[in-house]
C-alpha cells in the first residue's frame, strides 16, 4: 500500500518511513502542507499520517479541507499534544485515529492496520444500521429522529460496532481500539462504556448483544 507521511521533523519522518517501508509499504514524505497538497494532487494514497504543527500551517486545517473536498483517504493524526480536547478536535475534524508523540513504532503499525481494516480504504462520515444512524463527524446517534450526542469513547466504540455489524468483537480488540498502550485501564472499563452506549441506543431496534465468553456484537431485533 502507499502512504503519505506529512511530518517536518526529518529524523522522525525518516525513521517512520523506513519502518513502514520494511513492512512493504510505499511511503511519500512531505515536510509542509504545500508539499502534501502536491502529493495528493499527483497520487492516490491508502493512508495519510498527518502531523498537526507544520511550518506552513495547522494540519487540522489541511484535514478539514481534504474532507470538504470529499477526500476519503483515512487519516491518522500524529500529535505531541496530549490533552483530551486536542484529540477530540482531531477526531471531529475528520481524523480516523490519532497517536500521541513520542510513540512506539509497534503501536503506530497496529493503528495503521486497524484503520485500514476498519475503513477498507474508505472514510465514511454517516452510517445507518436498521433504524439507527451514526454520524462520526458530528459524534451523534439518531434514533427515531432523536439526535443523541456521544462522548469521544462512546463514538469510537459505536464506530467499531457499526463498521462490523454481526461480528463478535472481543474485549481485547475493543481495548486495543479505545485505549493507548500507555493508559491504565480497569478490568470493567469495557462493560462501563458498552453500558453507556446501550443507554444512548435506547428505543432503537439495534442493540449490543453480549456473547458470553467471547465479547459483544451489534445486532438488530425484528420488531
Amino acid at each position: 500500500m502507499r502512504f503519505l507521511l506529512v511530518e517536518d521533523n526529518r529524523e522522525l519522518s525518516a525513521s517512520v518511513a523506513a519502518r513502514l517501508t520494511l513492512d512493504g509499504h510505499g511511503v511519500d514524505v512531505a515536510g509542509t502542507l504545500v508539499e502534501a497538497a502536491d502529493c495528493l494532487a499527483a497520487a492516490s494514497y491508502d493512508l495519510i499520517l498527518l502531523d498537526i504543527m507544520l511550518p506552513d500551517g495547522d494540519g487540522r486545517d489541511f484535514l478539514a479541507r481534504h474532507r470538504r473536498d470529499a477526500g476519503a483517504t483515512p487519516v491518522i493524526v500524529m500529535t505531541a499534544r496530549s490533552a483530551v480536547s486536542d484529540r477530540v478536535d482531531a477526531l471531529d475534524t475528520g481524523a480516523d485515529d490519532y497517536i500521541t508523540k513520542p510513540f512506539d513504532f509497534a503501536e503506530l503499525e497496529a493503528r495503521c492496520r486497524a484503520v485500514l481494516r476498519r475503513r477498507g480504504g474508505v472514510a465514511q462520515v454517516a452510517r445507518a444500521y436498521g433504524d439507527l444512524i451514526f454520524d462520526s463527524m458530528a459524534a451523534t446517534l439518531t434514533v427515531d429522529g432523536e439526535v443523541r450526542d456521544l462522548r469521544t469513547r462512546e463514538m469510537r466504540l459505536m464506530e467499531l460496532f457499526i463498521t462490523a455489524p454481526g461480528r463478535i468483537l472481543s474485549k481485547d480488540h475493543i481495548l486495543d481500539r479505545l485505549f493507548s498502550f500507555s493508559e491504565a485501564v480497569s478490568d470493567n472499563a469495557i462493560e462501563v462504556y458498552v453500558g453507556r452506549l446501550r443507554k444512548k441506543m435506547a428505543g432503537s431496534r439495534a442493540r449490543i448483544e453480549t456473547v458470553r465468553g467471547l465479547g459483544y456484537r451489534l445486532t438488530e431485533s425484528a420488531e
